[in-house]
């Protein structure tokens, strides 16, 4: 995992996307496993980055990132899943992930990127977990925890976009009802 090691960790193949965090060692519920390190970057440095499609911007506030691109940056082998067993704690901007329940060896150790809804069928998800939405997405940011009422609220949201997008499209004097 580049220049520095992480004697918790190891980069792996992952069933769920390319490489992995996986745990070395028994990782018992509440221990601190890994900073999310790299370069601190601003608003404007930030948007940069993303449209050069760097990956691995964590935000720390509304002002500021951390860019863990960087090799070496243990975290950045982290996965999505839609039932994590790390959560990110960000003191003084730094983040840091921590276990939220015991993580066995060979485990592979996942976060949930808390992403928007906004752009969700941009982001597919594979975790395979029970309760994943197919889509990498913060459950509780709707405050829904039936994941199928998630799904349905999300293609009700996707269907206004179309719906919206059909309605712009029309030529000008143009009606969407019909005549007959």
């Amino acid at each position: 995992m580049g220049k520095h090691k992480n004697p918790i960790v190891q980069a792996k193949k992952s069933a769920i996307h390319g490489l992995g965090c996986f745990a070395v060692q028994f990782i018992p519920e509440g221990q601190r496993i890994v900073e999310y390190s790299g370069p601190r970057l601003n608003l404007e440095q930030t948007l940069k980055a993303l449209e050069k499609g760097n990956e691995y911007i964590f935000d720390l506030d509304s002002h500021y990132s951390v860019d863990g691109s960087v090799m070496s940056n243990a975290g950045r082998y982290l996965n999505h899943s839609c039932d994590p067993n790390c959560e990110s704690d960000i003191i003084f901007a730094k983040v840091w992930i921590d276990a939220m329940r015991d993580i066995h060896k060979g485990e592979e150790v996942t976060i949930n990127y808390n992403y928007e809804l906004e752009g969700f069928s941009n982001r597919p998800c594979q975790c395979g977990s029970k309760n994943c939405p197919g889509f990498m997405i913060a459950n509780h940011q709707l405050g829904l925890k039936n994941p199928q009422k998630l799904l349905c609220t999300m293609m009700e949201m996707s269907n206004e976009i179309i719906s919206q997008k059909n309605k712009n499209d029309l030529p000008p004097n143009k009606s969407t009802t019909s005549l007959f």
